[in-house]
């Protein structure tokens, strides 16, 4: 493979899953991990993606502007937050993940509507903070550079305690079969927990993440109430997720 097709390859990867590891990238692309290496160190220079260690994450999962013109298919993923904010009502009580789709969700959030919103998401939470009726309660623990969320026991003994009406949740990866999965340990945990204290969980995911998975489960498909892609409910890429007990919005 050349090495064009090698760069493509990674930036359709990290766009699609928002992180990515190196180690994988080799396996998959059948090369040495210092080949995807210097491919990574590359596309960091071309400020076309961020080096992380042990992998990449894309540039629309890092910053911590409201103006963020590197979110990968940005049209489809306000599509997907503006049906979730059919499930909003007046005086509800949610949690919003971190995530470049779940931040469309808390950018769109009217000014007028009456929320309780916790958040492990630094992100998320700025972005809750310009919206003058919602009560913004952080999710303490340790921070993850990468994903810029809380993570860890701190955060998971917090969620143990609330009871939330909806969450927003994103993930890397989501098969109809095996589930929701991440290659992060410390990320399933915590959605997880996650999971466990709300009465409905919302899962918010782009078509192109559709029918893949990774090492880490996080739940089977059916402990999701409701999948929201910017696909219309009877396309033909959800018929296998139909088959399930789950509302397709």
């Amino acid at each position: 493979m050349l090495k064009e097709e090698r760069h493509q390859t990674i930036l359709s990867q990290v766009e699609i899953h928002n992180r990515i590891l190196l180690t994988d990238v080799a396996e998959n692309l059948d090369v040495s991990i210092d080949t995807i290496r210097r491919d990574v160190k590359e596309l960091d220079a071309e400020n076309k993606l961020r080096r992380v260690h042990g992998g990449a994450i894309s540039l629309g999962f890092t910053t911590n502007s409201a103006k963020n013109s590197n979110i990968y298919r940005q049209k489809d993923k306000i599509i997907i937050a503006e049906k979730a904010l059919g499930l909003l009502k007046d005086g509800s009580v949610i949690f919003i993940d971190g995530g470049t789709t779940c931040m469309e969700l808390a950018h769109l959030i009217p000014s007028n509507l009456n929320l309780t919103c916790f958040t492990h998401s630094l992100p998320v939470a700025m972005a809750l903070l310009t919206k003058p009726n919602v009560t913004v309660i952080m999710v303490g623990g340790q921070v993850s550079t990468d994903s810029q969320t809380t993570i860890g026991a701190n955060a998971i003994h917090n969620l143990a305690e609330i009871r939330v009406d909806f969450s927003f949740i994103g993930t890397g990866y989501v098969d109809s079969n095996y589930g929701l999965t991440e290659f992060d340990w410390d990320i399933v945990q915590v959605k997880k927990a996650v999971i466990k204290c709300s009465k409905k969980t919302v899962l918010l995911s782009i078509s192109e993440k559709l029918n893949s998975q990774h090492r880490y489960k996080t739940c089977d498909i059916n402990a999701i109430n409701t999948l929201i892609t910017e696909l219309k409910p009877e396309d033909d890429l959800l018929s296998s997720f139909r088959n399930h007990d789950i509302r397709i919005l």
